[in-house]
């Protein structure tokens, strides 16, 4: 399978200042690959943190943690990380949801993406909907909901965050990039 979770990748305290440093962010309206804007299929505001300064720790941590997946799981070749961190709102009030996609995209730098880490930033009782869920081929998975809790997979997987009915939810994504599978 390929998946890989990493519980705890950020504590509770260290979540809630990601999503500080969020709305310190300028937020948007998420887009797609190529930045086309379809709500039927995305709807969410996201944010791109700082990873050189402010959320540079943020990002030591990603790191740190692709690596490690990377190693005992996935053995990609992976070069480098192309793509500022991003932080993606879900709210009740429009229903935010990111239906069935890849990550890998015709984009000059999605086309490069090799691994995706996807963290849960707000308190799975804080929402209802808002499941990630990821298709292997064929059968659902259902990606760590706790707070701080990481989920890795390979760009190229189909997944979707599912409809959030109550709440809002918050989680960080960075994609990670290499050369082309073969």
């Amino acid at each position: 399978m390929f998946t890989h979770s990493h519980p705890a990748l950020f504590s509770k305290a260290e979540a809630a200042e990601v999503i500080r440093l969020a709305a310190d962010a300028q937020a948007g309206s998420g887009g797609l690959v190529g930045g086309l804007h379809n709500h039927n299929i995305r709807r969410a505001d996201i944010a791109w943190l700082d990873d050189k300064t402010s959320a540079a720790w943020v990002m030591e941590r990603i790191v740190s943690s692709v690596a490690q997946a990377n190693r005992d799981r996935f053995d990609f070749d992976i070069t480098d990380f192309r793509e500022r961190l991003q932080v993606a709102t879900y709210d009740e009030s429009v229903e935010g949801h990111y239906d069935w996609h890849s990550d890998i995209g015709d984009g000059p730098i999605a086309r490069w993406r090799k691994l995706t880490i996807v963290v849960q930033l707000s308190e799975p009782e804080s929402y209802d909907g808002g499941a990630l869920e990821i298709d292997p081929g064929g059968a659902t998975f259902l990606a760590a909901q706790g707070i701080g809790d990481a989920t890795l997979f390979a760009s190229f997987m189909l997944h979707r965050v599912t409809p959030v009915t109550s709440g809002t939810r918050h989680s960080l994504t960075c994609w990670s990039h290499g050369p082309a599978f073969r």
